[in-house]
């Protein structure tokens, strides 16, 4: 909306993107600011809380916080963006599908888990699975056949691509829109785990797709130029405030979780920022934490399969540390600092090329 009115009113400010970002980013962090207290009181009468999982002892005193406050940032994020991106932009669009899209599946995931009372119910893993799969294929179908998204395959340090994935980049960007949402939902296990890192994350994508949608910059740093793209700046930006409004109280202790509803649709639509920023492997670390949290699973799994022994104490790595004594505010604390010191070794290859 403020991009027309840009338009309507010879507004000049409204036309750039870094000061519709910065708008955009406090209306979806007032927004949902205002929204938790709300929903958390709504949440509690409903008695909407979080089932606990009865192997960590040591979040016994958490089964009555309540979830699915993803869908409060969530409902923010897409408010924030119609009211400050240009909704005719395909790549808003296409967030907009992943962000709510990935939202929908969690949140009936976690219906399923709270009218249950069971952490280990909800939909099923091949049914989670099919419906985020559809999701990923529509946003990837859009990218290629409505958007013309370019379908070539870069590499950190190296300033041209080294081919043309061709069709072949809508299983891939599957791949990596799935792969990143379940590593998120992996690494929501503590109080801002996930939250903090996303934040830093998304302002380190934001940047890169900037860079990218930017003719100067793109020319400057030897990025591929891809006309567009740097709108999505301003949803990641909501998405950032909206998340920063959260934390607020989901920091430790934590009065109010996301729930599937919010891992899933914010890994998604991190998948979805390096996609767009040509930046699939990069994302390796970007997103680092979320990388470690899953590799902790995939070698836990496959140890005990293989020897039936176990690497850590428990998996996802977060507990181990747990099983170890460490104070919860210590583990958080810590995986944020190497998620913030990776995003900047992650910008800094920007200019290494």
């Amino acid at each position: 909306m403020l991009y027309y009115l840009h338009q309507i009113l010879d507004i000049n400010l409204l036309h750039y993107i870094s000061v519709r970002a910065g708008i955009a980013f406090f209306i979806s962090f007032v927004l949902t600011l205002w929204l938790i207290p709300k929903y958390i009181a709504w949440a509690a009468s409903r008695k909407a809380n979080q089932p606990i999982n009865k192997f960590v002892t040591a979040h016994e005193n958490k089964q009555n916080v309540p979830t699915m406050g993803g869908a409060v940032f969530v409902f923010a994020t897409v408010i924030s963006s119609l009211l400050t991106a240009r909704i005719d932009n395909f790549y808003i669009i296409g967030g907009l599908i992943t962000l709510i899209g990935f939202a929908a599946v969690g949140l009936k995931d976690d219906l399923g888990k709270v009218l249950s009372g069971d952490n280990l119910q909800g939909l099923s893993a091949r049914g989670k699975m099919a419906w985020l799969i559809e999701v990923a294929t529509i946003v990837s179908a859009i990218l290629v056949f409505v958007a013309n998204f370019p379908t070539t395959f870069y590499l950190p340090f190296i300033k041209t691509p080294l081919f043309d994935m061709g069709y072949f980049a809508i299983p891939f960007w599957i791949l990596v829109i799935i792969a990143t949402s379940n590593a998120v939902n992996l690494t929501d296990g503590l109080d801002g785990l996930a939250t903090v890192p996303t934040i830093i994350a998304l302002g380190t994508l934001g940047i890169i797709v900037y860079f990218t949608g930017h003719a100067l910059f793109a020319k400057y740093l030897l990025l591929p130029n891809i006309k567009g793209v740097g709108e999505m700046t301003i949803m990641a930006a909501a998405l950032a405030g909206g998340l920063l409004g959260f934390l607020w109280y989901n920091c430790y202790p934590a009065e109010i979780f996301m729930g599937d509803t919010g891992s899933l649709s914010i890994g998604a639509f991190l998948g979805y920022m390096a996609i767009l920023g040509k930046s699939e492997i990069l994302l390796i670390l970007i997103g680092i934490i979320f990388v470690i949290e899953t590799v902790s699973v995939i070698l836990q799994v496959g140890s005990y399969k293989l020897r039936n022994k176990r690497v850590f104490l428990m998996a996802p790595i977060h507990h181990h540390f747990e099983m170890k004594k460490w104070a919860e505010n210590k583990i958080i604390v810590r995986f944020w600092m190497i998620a913030f010191i990776a995003n900047i070794l992650a910008l800094i290859t920007l200019k290494i090329r």
